[in-house]
């Protein structure tokens, strides 16, 4: 240290002949100064998920730390840790019993202790990553080890054969985990970090769990006869003040006479929760839906316990030892801690399991998220089984917006989204076809396999997270990109055959050909608009790249516009040459060529998305943005890293950033006051209404369309009047629109 108090520099590395040291200062302080929270820097060979490794302080899936109280599951039985009886007093028993079953609950949606679960998404500065924390359940992510398994009781199946109640209990709760496991697994549309689907040699399967409702069925009868007789004796207390609890000889569920109705009714509503709970999982795996109706059945009663839970729930604080009030992280309704619980054992004794133990949601917080999954189940099990296919894309997107849980997302991709009819017929009624009823040949063309593959591969993955819904969605568009190219291969070359025949089946295929080749384009620009539209919902777009994905999104929009009118006009076209013939010829030149609506409504939305990009050019090209300065990449680099995936598809072809820059480097507020791109879009929006009056979904979109585009036609004029005032400020919110930005202006 020098006399000053001051740190001597630093000797420089000296270089060798294989390696040269820079000082990395400089970069590392940019970094901090320009990075968020949560956000990642890596390279070329240091990737998101080394990235998310890496993380490992007080991570509970990565951390190394343990600390376990024993070492092994006989040791802790040996300790008393998992007692059978639970207690000698059946009181204490039938209390300790409740708190099992309302820990069991809360573990099935346990929340992970210090970082939680890593949702994980890409932002636009140099191959810089972000990383989300969000809640971790064992229905989200984590290990049943560290969360339903960590209940000993079901780690020794054979040990509470002799206690009914528990014995009934664990075996429907078993069941009921590996129900879930077969229905997430089949259904494909998870991925680690949403459920751990192995089971690392848990006992999933116990003997006779195949019986576990026979049996729950059996406990419940005896506790309903139990409440039965309480009552009894209770009326008979009030009449002769007679203390009997044997009335028509059965025996009372625990010691105390006036604790025996409350004990009764919180444990009959446990039980008949998860026997309707069990119920509705079976239900909803039969074939071709037969299951749905009464699965909705078993919704209803299982949100109708649930109510009789919560309202057990004073009695069983009132009746708790030790416990004066409630505590919002209590997991069970008494507010006392379960017997035979240990999170931290089973990172002994499977080696996969987390090393670190995890903080489990509240009771209440349990008994939400069941309510949240019950009403999404109930959605999926209304959804039409015969559906256009139209159809089925856009309600798992108006789906999605719920946020659904993976066990329902799951549920709805378990074959339900195809409907009855075969994938072929879904794909001529959504190009227009809907009367192709005919065993053509061409539908075992491999390109139509591949297409029918494509299509189904295309819900699954909008069945999926946003995060891997975005990162499969920019994949596989190079996938529909080289369909079509190969589809319009062959059309040429059906084409040629036609002209050489007069086959009428030749022509007929000919012309399937052409409406399945216009409807797949139109597809190829949806998938490409839902990618762009998902990177404001996971946030991946900062104020400055605003532009940019505004300018892509119209440039997309307008494709996808142009194809649908295309596709409409083709099926428009098939369905009058039907009934040509009973008119006259000239009466053709009369045809009406109205704009339909479906086309409108996207044009509302060009308008505004375009209005939005020369906006924020017009800010950028006027300083009134500060142009981002960051020594991690440049503006092509951005665009590049945004849209390449979308670029290697060729969607859209001859787009590039260059076009970006021609089209955006002279816009300025005075050129967008002459041509107000909000105005025209508030215009058609507001024409357009009346053509979607009974459907309420693009009703609502069409009002969000109209009021940002009203509020950022404002916010032009604002601007534009107040050019030169420097103190004019305007910032922007996604508070009309989730993803079409309103700009407020304010003076600093």
């Amino acid at each position: 240290m020098a006399e000053d108090g001051s740190l001597p520099p630093r000797a420089s590395i000296p270089s060798g002949d294989n390696s040269v040291w820079a000082d990395v200062s400089p970069l590392l302080q940019a970094a901090c100064q320009d990075l968020q929270e949560g956000e990642l820097i890596h390279g070329d060979n240091f990737n998101l998920f080394a990235a998310m490794s890496a993380l490992e302080i007080m991570d509970p899936k990565m951390d190394s730390g343990i600390a376990c109280t024993y070492y092994s599951l006989d040791e802790a039985i040996e300790n008393g840790v998992a007692p059978i009886p639970i207690s000698a007093d059946k009181t204490t028993d039938v209390r300790c019993m409740i708190d099992i079953m309302d820990h069991l609950l809360a573990c099935e949606v346990s929340l992970s202790k210090g970082a939680e679960k890593f949702l994980s998404f890409s932002k636009t500065y140099s191959n810089i990553s972000i990383v989300r924390l969000t809640n971790a359940t064992w229905h989200k992510g984590h290990s049943l080890a560290q969360t339903v398994y960590s209940c000993l009781y079901l780690l020794r199946p054979e040990r509470t054969s002799s206690h009914a109640l528990l014995h009934s209990y664990c075996k429907v709760i078993r069941a009921t985990c590996k129900a879930i496991l077969s229905v997430v697994s089949q259904a494909r549309t998870h991925e680690e970090e949403d459920l751990f689907t192995m089971a690392y040699g848990l006992p999933l399967s116990g003997d006779g769990d195949e019986k576990c409702l026979s049996m729950l069925n059996a406990v419940e009868e005896t506790i309903s006869r139990q409440l039965r007789a309480c009552k009894v004796s209770s009326s008979k207390r009030r009449v002769s003040e007679v203390v009997s609890y044997l009335v028509a000889d059965i025996e009372p569920l625990q010691n105390n006479p006036d604790l025996e109705e409350g004990y009764c009714k919180a444990l009959l509503c446990r039980l008949r929760f998860r026997k309707h709970f069990y119920h509705l999982l079976m239900s909803m795996k039969r074939p071709q839906g037969r299951g749905l109706e009464l699965a909705r059945k078993h919704i209803a009663s299982c949100i109708s316990e649930i109510d009789y839970i919560r309202k057990c729930s004073e009695f069983l604080r009132a009746n708790a030892h030790g416990i004066s009030e409630q505590n919002l992280d209590n997991t069970t309704a008494s507010g006392c801690q379960p017997i035979g619980f240990d999170a931290s054992l089973n990172c002994r004794l499977s080696a996969p399991t987390p090393p670190r133990s995890i903080k489990i949601h509240s009771w209440e917080k349990a008994l939400e998220y069941f309510m949240k999954l019950l009403q999404d189940l109930d959605v999926v099990c209304s959804y039409s089984l015969d559906p256009s296919l139209e159809a089925a894309l856009l309600f798992v997107v108006k789906f999605q917006k719920s946020r659904p849980d993976l066990v329902a997302r799951a549920h709805l991709q378990d074959g339900k989204l195809y409907g009855r009819d075969p994938m072929f017929s879904m794909i001529t009624g959504a190009a227009g076809l809907p009367g192709v009823t005919e065993n053509y040949d061409f539908q075992k063309n491999e390109f139509m396999v591949q297409l029918g593959q494509l299509v189904i591969n295309l819900l699954k993955i909008l069945c999926t997270n946003a995060a891997w819904q975005r990162r499969k969605l920019g994949k596989m568009l190079q996938d529909w990109h080289v369909t079509y190219v190969q589809l319009e291969m062959t059309l040429k070359g059906e084409f040629e055959e036609a002209s050489k025949t007069s086959n009428n089946k030749q022509k007929i295929c000919f012309k399937i050909y052409q409406h399945i080749l216009a409807w797949v384009e139109e597809q190829t620009y949806w998938i490409a608009f839902r990618f762009l539209n998902l990177g404001f919902e996971l946030e991946l777009y900062s104020v400055h790249d605003y532009c940019m994905v505004y300018w892509y999104i119209y440039v997309v929009l307008i494709k996808l516009t142009e194809k649908k009118h295309l596709r409409m006009a083709m099926s428009s076209d098939s369905a009058k040459k039907k009934t040509k013939k009973k008119r006259d010829s000239f009466k053709d030149g009369e045809i009406d060529y109205q704009i339909p609506a479906a086309v409108m409504f996207l044009q509302s939305q060009i308008y505004l998305a375009e209005g939005l990009s020369m906006m924020f050019a017009a800010l950028r090209n006027e300083c009134r943005i500060v142009p981002l300065q960051s020594p991690f990449n440049t503006e092509h680099e951005i665009f590049i890293q945004q849209f390449e995936l979308l670029q290697k598809a060729c969607v859209p072809d001859h787009i590039s950033y260059v076009s970006f820059k021609e089209s955006t480097m002279h816009a300025n507020f005075s050129t967008l006051a002459i041509c107000d791109y909000f105005k025209e879009a508030q215009r058609i929006a507001k024409e357009v209404k009346s053509s979607f009056a009974n459907d309420p979904d693009t009703m609502a979109e069409l009002r969000r369309v109209e009021q940002v585009a009203e509020r950022n036609s404002i916010a032009l004029n604002v601007c534009q009047a107040g050019a030169l005032d420097p103190k004019l400020k305007i910032s922007f919110t996604f508070c009309h629109h989730p993803f079409y930005a309103t700009a407020i202006v304010k003076r600093s």
